[in-house]
Order: structure tokens, then C-alpha cells, then sequence
């Protein structure tokens, strides 16, 4: 099976303009989750908007895609780049992992993880799961939560904690029922990303601001892998300083 790995970094962030050049030690963010990804997969890109970002990529030795700014996710970045890539190296590929900008301590067994997912000829898109650890987390919207099959396989995502427990006080609920964490990176099939992203919007998908509840609600199967492990996010300035004073870097 041909694995292609790709790391979508724009340059424009709300919260941290400029954070896939931001330092980590001596190397760049982007460079941190390149060297990660490189563990897992032999063919690995930086999807960019920015010739910044592109010739930082081509300073460490490696591979920028430079694709459109009109992008409204990384997913939507991921196809363009992937059928880029194809077309420059004449490769061909039967699973694209996105592998998210902000992860720079990603572990490689995870990526490998998802990958492997697509042995089952049934899987379209796969991405990372991880029980809750504490109540709180669980009624955090920023923390999506995942709903499974008997199977492994997504039923919904929501920002809310569900299900619902009828008769059950809130702060018993993580103790009365599991609820799993998405971790956002994903894989799909090089086809199906392709046609994800030739998908209207859903109802779902802009009720909850989950791109995933799209492809949900248009019957395509994702399955969930579970993972015991989160990497650290760097979501603002905040969180990479608190990184740099907690941690030894090269």
C-alpha cells in the first residue's frame, strides 16, 4: 500500500499568525512535524499557501506543495496538494494521511496506526480517537467528541458531550458511560479524498463546525482508531511557551 503524508501549514492563523515558522528549540514547527512524519512515511509534503512557509520547507531539505489560498480546510488542502504531488513525481498513491501543522511532537506510530486501518478494504477515511481522561475536559466544546459503533466506526461528532444521560447528575457522567476524544488527524482513501472535497456543505457539518459530519451524512464510513496517546497542540503563543519552559529540545 502507498502511503502519502501530507502536513497542510498556511501562514494566516486567528489565534497565532505565523506559527508554522514559529521556534521549537532551533528548528521551526514545521520542520518539527516534517521530521515526524518522515518516521512513519517515505513520501511526505507541506501543503502551503506561502512563499515563506514553502522556502522554509525547501531550506531543511523538505518537499513544499504551494496550493491555492481559497482553501477553507485542510482537507480541501490535502487534495489539491496530493494530485500536485502525483502529477510532479508521476507517483501514484492509495492513502493520503493528513498529518495536522500544529503537532509537532506527533507520534509516528500513530500515523502508522491509521494507515494500517485501510487493510480493510471497507474503510474510507480513518482518523484517532482517545478515551476522556477527566470530567471537565468532557463538556469542553473545544473538544470533539466521538460517537462509535460496536465496530470502531464514527457514528457522529459533536462539540456536546453525547449521549445524553437521562436521570444521571453531570458529574457522575465520565464515570457512568466512556466518551472518546478526537484526535484531529485523518486518512482516506486518495478517490474518496478527492471526492470529499466536491461535497456541498452539510447541515450537520455547519450546525456543529465539523467538517467530518459532512462526510458522515453522505454515507461515507470513517473509521476510529484508538490511541492512548495526545501530542501537544500548539494552538497560540501561550501554548508554545509553556511547551518551550516544560521541555529539552535540540
Amino acid at each position: 500500500m502507498k502511503i502519502l503524508g501530507i502536513i497542510p501549514s498556511r501562514y494566516q492563523s486567528t489565534r497565532f499568525p505565523g506559527k508554522p515558522l514559529a521556534k521549537i528549540g532551533s528548528k521551526t514547527m514545521v520542520h518539527r512535524v516534517y521530521e515526524q512524519a518522515k518516521k512513519a512515511f517515505d513520501d511526505v509534503l507541506v501543503a502551503t499557501d506561502n512563499n515563506l512557509i514553502f522556502n522554509e520547507v525547501e531550506s531543511f531539505g523538505g518537499c513544499p506543495v504551494m496550493t491555492s489560498e481559497n482553501h477553507q480546510s485542510g482537507t480541501d488542502r490535502c487534495a489539491e496538494a496530493a494530485k500536485e504531488y502525483s502529477k510532479k513525481t508521476g507517483k501514484t498513491f492509495d492513502v493520503v494521511v493528513n498529518i495536522q501543522g500544529d503537532e509537532p511532537f506527533i507520534k509516528p506510530e500513530q500515523l502508522k496506526l491509521l494507515a494500517e486501518s485501510f487493510q480493510d478494504k471497507n474503510v474510507d477515511i480513518s482518523t484517532l480517537i482517545k478515551k476522556f481522561g477527566n470530567q471537565e475536559e468532557v463538556f469542553n466544546e473545544n473538544a470533539v467528541k466521538v460517537v462509535k459503533s460496536i465496530n470502531d466506526y464514527a457514528l457522529y461528532f459533536s462539540r456536546f458531550p453525547i449521549p445524553f444521560q437521562r436521570g444521571v447528575e453531570t458529574k457522575d457522567w465520565a464515570l457512568r458511560h466512556e466518551y472518546f476524544k478526537h484526535i484531529g488527524v485523518y486518512a482516506y482513501r486518495y478517490d474518496i479524498l478527492q471526492k470529499i472535497t466536491l461535497l456541498k456543505q452539510s447541515s450537520l457539518e455547519l450546525t456543529e463546525k465539523l467538517e467530518q459530519n459532512r462526510w458522515l451524512e453522505n454515507g461515507y464510513k470513517i473509521k476510529v482508531c484508538r490511541t492512548d496517546f495526545q501530542s501537544l497542540a500548539v494552538d497560540t503563543p501561550e501554548d508554545l511557551k509553556k511547551i518551550i519552559e516544560t521541555m529539552d529540545f535540540d
